[in-house]
């Protein structure tokens, strides 16, 4: 019970430290621009191919959302992210199955891949390609993992490796 009561209080640290920086939305999102263009982050590992779904894009997209001022926090998981992929998968990023982005979703022209994730904040969102169609979904875990960076980049690439095996 008390190691159950300690992990409560340390997220809870967390989860304040974060919200004092400024990682934690305010209830606003980042979509407010009507200016809506689609554009690729600053920095992208990776490039779009034809898919079994028939749209342009990787199968697999991991995008690292972000705003202007970024703590240390959201700083250190874009990092170990990029990093994961870089190390794991490059051969996958050199065919065109994966692929890693940093995209700033306060700036107007990312509107349209901030709505198309449904983006309110910093945060790591992993997109899939099918035949099904496209799905979504953002990863939470790694916020747990920013503080040991060989076990966020063994968590993450598990959960590629699966994502990977989907398409």
């Amino acid at each position: 019970m008390a190691g159950k009561m300690k992990n409560w209080f340390v997220l809870l640290a967390l989860f304040i430290g974060m919200l004092l920086a400024g990682c934690v939305g305010d209830g606003s999102s980042f979509g407010e621009s009507e200016t809506l263009r689609e554009t690729d982050g600053a920095t992208v590992v990776g490039q779009s191919i034809q898919n079994t779904a028939g749209t342009t894009a990787p199968l697999v997209e991991v995008i690292h959302f972000h705003g202007t001022h970024q703590c240390y926090s959201c700083i250190t998981m874009g990092q170990y992210a990029e990093e994961t992929i870089r190390t794991y998968f490059s051969k996958e990023v050199e065919e065109g199955k994966l692929s890693f982005a940093h995209i700033n979703g306060e700036l107007p022209e990312n509107q349209v891949k901030v709505a198309k994730y449904g983006v309110t904040g910093s945060s790591l969102f992993i997109g899939v390609y099918s035949g099904e169609g496209f799905r979504k979904e953002e990863n939470v875990m790694v916020w747990y993992k920013i503080g040991n960076k060989e076990e966020y980049m063994k968590y993450l690439k598990g959960v590629l490796e699966k994502k990977l095996q989907e398409v």
